[in-house]
């Protein structure tokens, strides 16, 4: 599934600050509101809003009402766009080292 320049590139850009990674690292074993980001990873309410918005932007996570709190979660279609531009390369590097590997059998 190709996805534009665009889309690949607010996803790198989301995931290229270690604070940002760390939410996605706490969210993936499920929803957490912005309180309990900022007390698990010591950081300011104000420090995760933001930076859950680059990653809601970037289609990383998803947010929902519970009551008064704002709840956020994993979205795996958004880290579905790095897995896809990655998965792009791993056909030709298998080739190459399949080659390489059969070289060597016959070289001894």
């Amino acid at each position: 599934m190709a996805h534009s320049a665009a889309v690949l590139d607010d996803a790198f850009h989301a995931l290229s600050d270690p604070n940002r990674r760390a939410i996605l690292g706490v969210i993936r074993g499920g929803r957490r509101a912005v309180g309990e980001l900022a007390d698990e990873l010591g950081l300011s309410q104000q420090n995760v809003s933001h930076h859950l918005k680059v990653l809601d932007r970037a289609g990383l996570v998803t947010g929902t009402r519970q009551g008064t709190r704002h709840l956020y979660a994993l979205r795996l279609e958004g880290l579905a766009v790095g897995k896809a531009f990655f998965d792009e390369f791993w056909p030709e590097r298998l080739a190459v080292l399949k080659e390489a590997a059969e070289r060597r059998e016959r070289n001894g």
